[in-house]
């Protein structure tokens, strides 16, 4: 839980900064943030996940040019590209004989290989409609920017939430029993 609101840091206050000043000033504090909790990892001598880099790389990039152009549509596309690289980078990884949700969540959990594939299917579906959604809300004109904002914050972050949920039921379903937790069952002076 503590890495989870680690990484919604920089979110939560793009939000509260938001609602005192503007777009911009959220912008820089969401940058500062972001390359703060950089420092702080490095620092502390935490592991640096691949996923702090690129979201630091994003909103470094698409925050810098909304702040140096002072043009919002760049934060803006910002969630998109974040999404659509994951969404990409999950396909990508698959046709080349990868599974990246795999090498992220195997450890935790043991599946079926076709199970693997349908959820690393799953997770890049996920992400490439979620970014054209967020286009949707900041680009259609019928939302406003405060709109745009709270849907950033709190809408992508709920239909994570609906998604996630969806995913652990299905996840249940077909997940196997571990081999460890098998062989821990059997109790002192009990034999295999």
């Amino acid at each position: 839980m503590k890495k989870f609101l680690f990484d919604l840091f920089p979110l939560i206050l793009f939000f509260v900064v938001y609602r005192f000043a503007d777009i911009y000033a959220a912008t820089a504090t969401a940058v500062a943030l972001s390359i703060a909790q950089i420092v702080w990892l490095k620092v502390t001598g935490r592991t640096i996940e691949i996923t702090h880099w690129i979201n630091l790389t994003v909103i470094v990039l698409f925050g810098g040019a909304t702040l140096l152009l002072h043009d919002d549509a760049f934060i803006k596309w910002k969630p998109t590209v974040l999404y659509w690289i994951f969404g990409v980078v999950l396909l990508v990884g698959r046709m080349v004989g990868r599974n990246p949700m795999r090498k992220i969540m195997g450890q935790q959990i043991a599946l079926p290989e076709a199970a693997w594939n349908k959820l690393n299917l799953s997770w890049a579906l996920f992400f490439l409609a979620a970014g054209f959604i967020n286009l949707y809300v900041a680009f259609s004109g019928r939302f406003t920017e405060a709109q745009w904002v709270s849907f950033k914050v709190f809408g992508l972050m709920g239909l994570m939430l609906v998604f996630v949920i969806g995913q652990s039921i299905w996840l249940s379903r077909h997940m196997q029993p571990d081999q460890a937790d098998s062989s821990t069952d059997r109790g002192p002076g009990k034999t295999p």
